[in-house]
């Protein structure tokens, strides 16, 4: 039995690994590189070649575990791709959007070359186009939490939930050879607990060996208080001073937490009665999965549903699809929330919306997600007096806030409660998702407190698990 170590490896992005075992490979995950230094690997051929694989195990559907699925179809995969149900569904429209930004990049990429007069190093096509995410559809198969499945006669893969999107899964394999059965677990991106809408992560008791996520693996998350009470006084300053709460969001999870938080606020009556828009047609897709996959939520959001307050919906909330819904929003004189994508304020219609608010000193933009270096998000939120936006600098005069306490990663404490969780020392822990500090403290600090055996594989590394 061997482990192929193919991606997400002392960084975050690029998820991707190679069970080897009894003649079979089967891929977990392939996801998309977006470190500037890895952008290359996103072009390569797969390092195992796709025909040789048996079958493609899916943890979700977020782009850095999922985002090279239509290249690997591409280069001659035809097996089986396994995940659970809601991700079949999330799985289309997010690589359709992943598509259509890989166009619309490549045909930027092409005038700016043509003005410069220069070349790239890669040819300016598309990582894939919207044919290829065709291909990948009919490969996708369904498959339930907590119930096993066969990959061939000795390997059978069990999915348990992850806390961290809809859908979102831990594989457990179970591998059968002359020494005995092998369990190998991963991760897949570890969620936090009590977080609304989807039930928290798994906790396992005993596993061989285990690969697992350490994206906050050197910190702990903020304590920054109640998110409810956050949200609902940056709403209620704002509205007071008459203007427009602006809230940048990622369309997958992200959305629907804020939806379910403005509800609880509208119904409880902790902010006024206004307009509420989810402007995303993305995230309003996606949103109709949730309301779809009842069976994945978790207690507190059927207590919410039998007691006839859908989480999802609310008194004011609009879900806006259409191109011209989405501009009368800024002509509406009265205070309402705007949540919109792209969530680092990178592209898409929050830029509109920015537009026309982030010269109101009575408007707040408010921020729930990570803003990266370089994003015009980031700049907002650093505090730049003048940003640039579609062409032409805009003085900011909004008031700017930030909410804690969103991430869908566990921390550096849960993180630790989670592999503590096992009852007895695996044989091997593999830490990966993670910066290589991330990666490397929480390595130290797994010895100082488990003193168990651990490693951060790097890219491309083959371990050969037979002689444990």
């Amino acid at each position: 039995m061997k482990l192929h170590f193919l991606g997400a490896n002392r960084q975050v992005t690029g998820s991707c690994y190679c069970l080897e075992a009894n003649g079979l490979k089967i891929m977990v995950d392939r996801g998309m590189f977006h470190e500037r230094p890895c952008l290359d690997r996103n072009w390569e051929p797969c390092p195992v070649p796709a025909d040789q694989l048996a079958a493609l195990v899916l943890t979700h559907v977020h782009v850095d575990h999922c985002g090279l699925i239509p290249r690997l179809v591409k280069e001659g995969f035809k097996g089986p791709i396994y995940c659970t149900p809601p991700s079949v569904e999330l799985a289309e429209i997010v690589l359709r959007d992943s598509a259509h930004i890989q166009t619309e990049d490549a045909r930027f990429k092409l005038k700016r070359h043509a003005k410069e007069g220069r070349q790239g190093k890669h040819p300016v096509v598309p990582l894939y186009v919207e044919s290829d995410v065709e291909r990948v559809l009919p490969y996708l198969r369904g498959v339930p939490y907590n119930t096993p499945l066969a990959i061939g006669e000795s390997v059978s893969v069990t999915f348990h939930d992850a806390g961290h999107i809809l859908g979102s899964a831990m594989p457990e394999f179970r591998v059968r050879e002359r020494e005995g059965e092998r369990r190998v677990i991963f991760s897949g991106d570890i969620g936090q607990t009590k977080r609304p809408l989807i039930r928290d992560p798994s906790f396992f008791q005993q596993a061989d060996y285990v690969v697992m996520e350490t994206t906050y693996g050197d910190r702990d998350h903020p304590d920054s208080g109640d998110i409810a009470s956050q949200l609902a006084a940056a709403i209620n300053r704002t509205a007071a001073r008459g203007g427009n709460v602006v809230i940048p969001t990622f369309a997958i999870e992200r959305a629907q937490e804020l939806v379910y938080y403005i509800g609880r606020l509208v119904r409880t009556g902790s902010i006024p009665r206004m307009d509420v828009f989810l402007d995303s047609p993305m995230a309003v897709d996606v949103t109709d999965i949730f309301r779809k996959h009842r069976d994945c939520l978790d207690e507190e959001t059927w207590n919410l549903i039998n007691s006839h307050e859908p989480p999802l919906r609310f008194p004011g909330l609009h879900l806006v699809r259409g191109t011209q819904e989405s501009k009368a929003i800024n002509e509406m004189k009265t205070p309402s929330i705007i949540m919109s994508s792209a969530g680092m304020c990178n592209a898409g219609r929050i830029k509109h919306h920015l537009r026309a608010n982030i010269t109101r000193p009575e408007s707040t933009i408010l921020f729930v997600g990570y803003q990266a270096q370089g994003t015009l998000g980031r700049q907002i939120l650093d505090g730049h007096p003048i940003v640039r936006i579609h062409g032409r600098e805009w003085k900011v005069r909004a008031r700017i806030e930030q909410i804690d306490g969103f991430s869908g990663h566990a921390d550096r404490s849960a993180l630790m409660r989670w592999i503590g969780s096992l009852r007895k020392p695996p044989r091997r822990v593999f830490l990966t998702h993670g910066d290589e500090e991330a990666s490397e403290s929480f390595a130290a600090e797994m010895q100082a407190q488990l003193g168990w055996p651990v490693a951060t594989p790097r890219y491309r590394d083959v371990v050969d698990l037979t002689a444990d």
